[in-house]
């Protein structure tokens, strides 16, 4: 009698809490801006941006940067893209110590971005050139050229040749100018 009673009233508990389950209403959240944010609207009128002390009170959701900032990770190239701004580049140094770039990595993409111009060698006679479809390429021997004017046209590009800005980053484009220039001391 005993255990039968205790079996009846644990099914009843059992049944009790199981019947008050709803599963189309979440239980209580704690913090429940945490989870489910307000969502704003790009350039939307907004209260959050309309206090006394805030720099920028026109009110609207996004926000223009505060002046001098840049993306994480990201540093900035100062010269510009100007013939001034070539000639400053020949006294530029790579940032890189030498004997902490992977010139495996660097004739990899030297390989991929410039052999079809500029040969394997560096002589100017990629696979473009002697199929016709490029003239006037350089040979690294017959330029003036440093590891800081390589990075700048790899930045910018140069006549015919495009800027290399959105493959390589500011690392990969030193590692590719630190290659040129072990390339113009062979020929």
């Amino acid at each position: 009698m005993k255990n039968s009673l205790k079996i009846a009233m644990m099914f009843g508990a059992v049944a009790l809490f199981t019947a008050c389950k709803d599963d189309k209403s979440p239980n209580y959240q704690y913090m429940p801006n945490m989870y489910e944010s307000v969502a704003y609207e790009t350039y939307a009128e907004s209260d959050a941006f309309n206090s006394v002390n805030a720099k920028s009170e026109n009110g609207k959701e996004g926000q223009i940067p505060p002046d001098g900032t840049i993306k994480r990770g990201h540093v900035p190239y100062e010269l510009p893209n100007s013939t001034q701004g070539y000639e400053a580049s020949k006294a530029v140094v790579n940032p890189f110590p030498a004997d902490k770039i992977d010139m495996k990595k660097a004739e990899e993409l030297y390989v991929i971005y410039c052999a079809i111009c500029h040969g394997t060698a560096g002589d100017g006679k990629g696979k473009l050139v002697t199929q016709g479809k490029y003239l006037g390429v350089p040979n690294y021997k017959d330029r003036q050229v440093t590891e800081g004017s390589v990075n700048h046209v790899l930045m910018y590009g140069l006549n015919s040749m495009g800027s290399y800005a959105n493959q390589l980053n500011r690392e990969e484009r030193w590692m590719v100018s630190h290659y040129v220039m072990q390339l113009k001391s062979k020929l």
